[in-house]
């Protein structure tokens, strides 16, 4: 890792004194935002502001109104803003977010950082040299955080406790804009950073987030009817509440990780095809032994959880 550090720029041991950027203020940015204000910049001493762009202007009014960020700017104007930033949180759509760093490549402040929330990588850091100035610090990560609902109105620091954040460092980010960073997201609440390339993130994630997706949407849909949640008894719920989906955004992240998606998709089949297959035959030895599996298995990967 190269390039040195302009102290007359940021003070990275410092994080109470920069400048925070967030571009869309939705449920994940204005959670970022809560929790920077509560987290780091609610100190003594603190000199640091936050600034964030959105379509919404209702969503800055209120999180103005919130005291969490100090200043507003619409998308015509976020070129000033970008301008002041240390940090930059781009908070879109995958898509959204190429188009973004492409379309406003020149506005960055000259050493600063740029992070991403993404649910698919491998596209976007292929983009990167074409689409952000070498003078510009990429570090993309992904926050194994969220919640079935929408909107600035329901972000809250609290969704970041005890979470999983996901880096990518590339070989051109600055040691010491990983470090920083790397403190931040702790300091914001997640309690294990996990360092991977986007091809290994992009086919991770295909199976524990996207394939779940898929799933919960499949076995809502395949209800009789509405009302058979009267004789549910919480299996149904735990299992469905991912289900009611951001569609637009979902949508998106299945189609841009499709490869990977499909190919759990087809083990995932496989799976309840052998299930199934136990059933129809009555092979109750096979079936006990199949769950007796699946149940070693889980407790496996709690042991990586905890």
């Amino acid at each position: 890792m190269s390039g040195q550090l302009n102290r007359e720029d940021a003070s990275w041991d410092s994080p109470q004194s920069l400048t925070y950027g967030f571009v869309g203020l939705g449920l994940m940015g204005g959670s970022f935002a809560r929790a920077i204000r509560e987290r780091v910049l609610d100190r003594p001493g603190s000199t640091g502001r936050i600034l964030a762009c959105d379509v919404n202007a209702a969503s800055l009014a209120q999180s103005a109104a919130d005291g969490i960020i100090d200043q507003g700017f619409a998308s015509q104007t976020v070129a000033g803003m970008l301008s002041q930033c240390h940090l930059v949180f781009i908070c879109l759509y995958p898509h959204a977010t190429v188009e973004f760093m492409a379309e406003h490549r020149d506005c960055f402040r000259p050493g600063s950082i740029v992070t991403d929330i993404s649910g698919v990588k491998t596209e976007i850091i292929r983009q990167l040299p074409a689409i952000l100035r070498p003078d510009v610090d990429f570090i993309s990560g992904h926050p194994m955080a969220g919640s079935e609902k929408e909107g600035y109105t329901h972000a809250s620091a609290k969704i970041f406790r005890g979470r999983n954040y996901i880096l990518m460092p590339l070989e051109q980010n600055r040691s010491e804009h990983l470090e920083f960073f790397k403190n931040l997201v702790t300091d914001l609440g997640f309690s294990r950073i996990i360092e991977t390339n986007a091809q290994v993130h992009d086919h991770k994630i295909a199976f524990t987030s996207q394939l779940c997706h898929v799933i919960a949407a499949a076995l809502v849909d395949s209800a009789e009817d509405t009302q058979i949640t009267a004789f549910g008894g919480g299996s149904f719920e735990d299992l469905t509440r991912i289900a009611m989906i951001n569609a637009p955004l979902w949508t998106e992240l299945f189609v841009a990780n499709k490869a990977e998606l499909l190919n759990h998709i087809d083990s995932f089949q496989q799976s309840l095809a052998q299930l199934r297959q136990c059933l129809e035959t009555d092979d109750q030895k096979t079936l006990c032994q199949l769950l007796e599996g699946v149940r070693t298995k889980r407790i496996a990967m709690s042991r990586i959880e905890g």
